[in-house]
């Protein structure tokens, strides 16, 4: 198998300064690929010779200006590339942008290369990877298992080390899920802190551009050159992103009956990742039960309809996957007043979390409560996925943002995961967090 990538920024940067070319890091891309041979990762990847070509257009090697220069970054094909196309995992939505999502703009301003469209659960609705026309990317860590979705091509191509940052989008959670289930660092950032506009929508008031690295510090470079307020988006909204600083150290964790893990494996874990987070922060334990209802808001009641006005009209429902099919009928069912009665009871239920921030700067959550494999997808394409937005559905709902970062492993070896929540614009704060618990985990 071809050599891995350096692995992060940093060595990559020490690399170019020692001598390597970025078309010789992006050979060593090509071989990579080829050595990982898995058709499932990427929809679109330019030809050899284009990558090398974009390589070789790089300016002058200035860190100063251009602080991701000769990264490669792979963009969930649901983010706009200009010159690559955009189809959502939706062959017959597919069309070629003439402009960049101002997110992926920023990114080659700062001297990224763009390695390709990756793979994605259909209109970027799903959280287990394989609701797909195409072949399912493969888990990086464990191949029967589902990879995590939706940005699942994006978490496997870092992952298999075929680029260091990778762009997901998260609106219930497909930005951190798929981190989880493979191993990775997920940064969802605050809404509305990294423009949407030129992101296929699947809940225009809830999404996110997602980053996907190896270390926290990788993701955070890529969210800060992103991030910033879009004039023309209007989801956009300022924020004081600030710079990681002392981490948190009173964090929340679920009571016992709010614990929802799927089997012995998955709780081991977690009681391990707890036992050493114990030994640098202050756990409390905290009454989930608004924000497990609010997670169940997002696909049980009317703001599915969201979904379907976003995106039910761009292509016929035939053209659509059929698990898609399925969740956009259910939108039907819901009337505007089933739409208002909803928001009523988020502001509700938003209300009843606010005393549990008083006693925690942080809440700290398993990633996903469950890991299922592909043929439990198979038997039973909307159950598990359920299962696993129930600790992420809610948090875009609550306008928190979020870092999943991984955890001690399971007793079988199967990556775990732990997320970090906390109040719009606590963004650097988590990553502090994030680095602190890392190092903890590790000992």
């Amino acid at each position: 198998m071809a050599p891995p990538l350096p692995p992060g920024i940093a060595a990559l940067h020490a690399a170019y300064a020692r001598g390597l070319t970025p078309m010789a890091m992006a050979a060593g891309l090509e071989a990579r690929h080829d050595s990982v041979a898995d058709p499932g990762i990427y929809l679109y990847r330019p030809t050899p010779g284009a990558l090398s070509a974009s390589a070789a257009g790089l300016p002058a090697f200035d860190l100063h200006r251009y602080p991701l220069w000769g990264v490669p970054i792979a963009v969930k094909d649901n983010i706009d590339v200009a010159g690559m196309p955009t189809s959502a995992a939706c062959p017959a939505y597919s069309y070629w942008p003439t402009n960049s999502a101002p997110a992926v703009a920023r990114l080659l301003a700062a001297g990224a290369l763009i390695t390709g469209k990756t793979n994605l659960d259909q209109f970027a609705t799903g959280l287990v990877g394989v609701r797909t026309p195409h072949p399912v990317p493969r888990n990086a860590c464990a191949p029967d298992h589902v990879p995590g979705g939706s940005s699942s091509g994006s978490a496997v191509a870092v992952a298999q080390g075929l680029a260091l940052l990778a762009l997901g989008t998260d609106t219930a959670g497909s930005g951190r899920v798929p981190a989880g289930l493979n191993g990775l660092v997920g940064l969802k950032p605050s809404v509305g802190a990294v423009p949407s506009r030129g992101v296929v929508p699947a809940c225009p008031s809830l999404d996110c551009i997602s980053v996907f690295a190896r270390s926290v510090d990788d993701a955070w470079a890529g969210y800060v050159v992103m991030a910033g307020e879009d004039p023309l988006d209007p989801w956009s909204r300022p924020i004081e992103l600030g710079s990681p600083g002392a981490p948190f150290v009173r964090l929340g964790i679920p009571r016992a009956a709010d614990l929802h893990l799927d089997d012995a494996d998955q709780r081991a874990a977690w009681d391990a990742a707890i036992a050493r987070a114990g030994r640098v922060a202050t756990l409390e334990e905290i009454d989930l039960t608004p924000f497990l209802e609010i997670a169940r808001l997002l696909y049980e009641g009317a703001f599915v309809a969201e979904r379907d006005a976003a995106f039910g009209h761009l292509v016929p429902r035939s053209a659509m996957h059929p698990v898609t099919q399925r969740i956009l009928a259910g939108a039907a069912r819901f009337t505007a007043t089933d739409a208002f009665t909803g928001l009523h009871r988020l502001a509700a239920l938003r209300l009843a979390t606010r005393p549990a921030w008083s006693r925690m700067e942080a809440l700290m959550v398993p990633t996903a409560p469950n890991f299922p494999t592909l043929a439990e997808l198979e038997a039973d394409p909307v159950g598990p996925n359920a299962r696993l937005g129930t600790y992420t559905n809610c948090v875009n709902l609550l306008d928190l943002a979020a870092l999943a970062i991984p955890a001690p492993r399971r007793p079988d070896g199967l990556p775990f995961g732990v997320t970090l929540i906390g109040p719009r614009g606590s963004d650097a704060g988590l990553a502090a967090t994030g680095n602190h618990l890392l190092k903890a985990f590790a000992a």
